[in-house]
């Protein structure tokens, strides 16, 4: 596990089923392929009523929201805080017809794009970030496919 990334929960949310260090190796490639490395970063779980409280003290917004992504990326080093609601990813999955798991790696993989200077609330940036957070997630599915071949490879 890297000693950049954190992973931690907030309030009584239990922390997902993940990889963290999978997950770790994932987000330096993909920062590495925005052309950055990767600093401090922070994801914390929380649930809805957490998202929506710093989603008014710090932004002034008054609604529910997937992620809110804090950017302390200085130069080439993403660093950052990324606030994650599981009910509003759960809740997400299910509108549009995905897995649980599969959002919340396409929600983690967003706040790094978000850090990679990567925006997706302008005309036509919705897409752009679709299809970075896809090239992502194909990268994780290349990844998992190549340690599984490498450690099948190991037992014959």
């Amino acid at each position: 596990m890297s000693q950049n990334i954190e992973w931690t929960t907030a309030g009584s949310v239990a922390m997902p089923n993940i990889r963290p260090c999978f997950l770790d190796a994932w987000i330096s490639l993909v920062a590495g392929d925005h052309g950055y490395t990767v600093g401090k970063l922070r994801f914390i779980f929380c649930d809805d009523e957490e998202i929506l409280r710093i989603n008014r003290e710090f932004l002034h917004h008054d609604y529910y929201t997937d992620i809110i992504t804090f950017d302390y990326t200085r130069k080439d080093r993403v660093s950052g805080e990324m606030f994650i609601s599981l009910d509003t990813v759960a809740s997400n999955a299910k509108l549009v017809g995905t897995t649980y798991d599969r959002e919340l790696l396409r929600v983690i993989i967003h706040g790094v794009l978000h850090l990679c200077g990567i925006n997706d609330k302008g005309p036509g940036e919705r897409e752009i970030m679709e299809a970075h957070e896809n090239e992502a997630l194909d990268r994780l599915q290349a990844l998992l496919f190549g340690l599984l071949n490498e450690n099948s490879d190991r037992q014959k």
